[in-house]
């Protein structure tokens, strides 16, 4: 307490002094106390200016906090309810999806089962193809036995071959040896032109009706002699009855036999016959019978010389068309198609014994 009292009196005991050597002057001490109190007033108000300024920046800080924090509640809001949303939608995905792959399985397993019935009902390639060229063989076949149509059952070989070789399998070799063989032989039978001669004889069966018989050829009349315009009336009154006279009978002198007599009841079944002949004539030509087709064509031009007028245009041409016919050479024996057939028939028969994959 002492050393606190001796302390606070130290300023006063060296307070300045007046020049004159007394008490210090109280206005300059008054003045120091204003500036001193302006002073303490300044930093008062200035503390309280810093203070209200900063209450305001922390009162704008407060607010924009305030509103950010608003906003990013507003937006964790939006956030949960697309959240939510997209929550639903992937359930609703999940369960399409489960669906989707049930649908799958059950398009897969209705899948397999087509596969499977239609691996046991619907043959395989190779199988088809092989029906495809027996039926093709039969047909040539048929060509040959009941037409000898050489050239389609070789067109017809040529296409059954076309097929083996686009498929490429070896096991498809002897058959398409037996084929080469086959049309081997068939490029040798020589070609006779069947259409051909078949029109030929049509023309010739129509033709027959208009044939002229022998017996109906007669020698022109001579023309009777001219009578003067200047003779009396009565002159060539007699002279036009005389001619006519001798036009009643008249004698005819041939170097040719005489012509058979043919009633016209005859006439009728001798164009008949000759017509039957020639078509019996196409029939041997259509099953390679050169001698009936030989024969049938000689009885034909027989009856023409015979029974026709030989001097007659259509019937010397008929003569001439039936020489011509009976000069072609018929082709012998046809070669049939049996090597190629029975090649056929055995591989389809060993494909039937395999079983095919997935079966």
């Amino acid at each position: 307490m002492q050393t606190t009292a001796t302390s606070a009196e130290s300023p006063a005991a060296h307070a300045p002094t007046s020049p004159t050597g007394g008490p210090p002057d109280r206005s300059r001490t008054a003045i120091g106390h204003r500036a001193l109190w302006m002073i303490v007033i300044l930093a008062l108000v200035a503390g309280a200016y810093a203070w209200y300024d900063q209450r305001q920046g922390v009162d704008a800080l407060r607010g924009d906090v305030a509103q950010r924090l608003a906003s990013g509640d507003a937006a964790a809001a939006q956030s949960r309810s697309r959240e939510s949303d997209l929550a639903n939608a992937l359930r609703d995905a999940q369960a399409r999806l489960a669906l989707l792959d049930a649908r799958l399985s059950e398009f897969q397993s209705q899948q397999a089962a087509l596969e499977a019935l239609y691996r046991d009902l619907a043959p395989s390639r190779d199988e088809l193809a092989l029906s495809e060229v027996e039926q093709i063989l039969v047909l040539a076949n048929q060509q040959l036995t009941f037409g000898g149509n050489v050239q389609a059952a070789l067109a017809g070989l040529q296409v059954a071959d076309g097929k083996l070789a686009r498929l490429d399998r070896p096991q498809l070799g002897p058959l398409r040896r037996a084929l080469a063989r086959d049309m081997e032989r068939l490029k040798a039978v020589p070609y006779v032109d069947i259409a051909g001669i078949s029109i030929r004889l049509d023309q010739l069966i129509d033709a027959i009706d208009a044939l002229p018989l022998a017996k109906d050829e007669r020698v022109a009349a001579p023309r009777p002699p001219a009578v003067p315009a200047s003779d009396p009336a009565w002159l060539r009154f007699l002279e036009g009855m005389w001619n006519d006279l001798r036009n009643v009978i008249r004698i005819e002198v041939s170097d040719r036999p005489p012509a058979p007599l043919v009633t016209p009841e005859q006439s009728f079944f001798l164009r008949e016959n000759l017509r039957l002949r020639l078509l019996s004539a196409r029939l041997a030509l259509l099953t390679r019978n050169e001698r009936s087709f030989e024969a049938d064509l000689r009885a034909a031009s027989g009856w023409l010389e015979q029974y026709f007028d030989p001097q007659n245009r259509q019937v010397q041409a008929a003569l001439a068309t039936l020489s011509q016919l009976r000069s072609i050479v018929m082709p012998g024996e046809i070669p049939d198609l049996g090597t190629s057939l029975e090649a056929v028939r055995t591989l389809k028969a060993a494909a039937d014994r395999v079983p095919a994959p997935g079966r």
